[in-house]
């Protein structure tokens, strides 16, 4: 909060303040003064709106770095999880099967095409 106590309509519970909203809200269709948007007038007042907003370069460059910041953290919560994911409480050896390496020796291939590179 920004120090300012809760006062009036503020300070009622959510459900109440719905409650007086809705009141008015019927109030003003009964008397005919509520206004509906029709969707091109709500596209012109976002346009409008938009082009007012975006003049101000200085906080549009602002906006856009907290889009790109915020972005670059979801991406690497994202990959966290997903490597969390992947990895297994259980442990695999492969100690005493046929054909396994011991610890810290490196696999060979032994395929036609690796003999030319080696």
């Amino acid at each position: 909060m920004t120090g300012k106590s809760k006062r009036g309509f503020a300070s009622m519970d959510p459900e109440r303040q719905r409650e007086i909203a809705s009141k008015g809200g019927r109030e003003a269709h009964r008397k005919g003064t509520a206004h509906e948007w029709s969707r091109d007038e709500a596209r012109t007042a976002g346009r409008k709106g938009g082009e007012v907003v975006s003049r101000d370069r200085a906080h549009m460059a602002a906006i856009g770095r907290e889009g790109g910041e915020a972005r670059g953290r979801s991406t690497a919560r994202a990959r966290q999880a997903n490597f969390s994911d992947r990895e297994s409480g259980v442990s695999v050896s492969r100690e005493g099967m046929p054909g396994a390496m011991p610890p810290g020796e490196r696999a060979v291939s032994q395929s036609p095409r690796d003999e030319v590179t080696r």
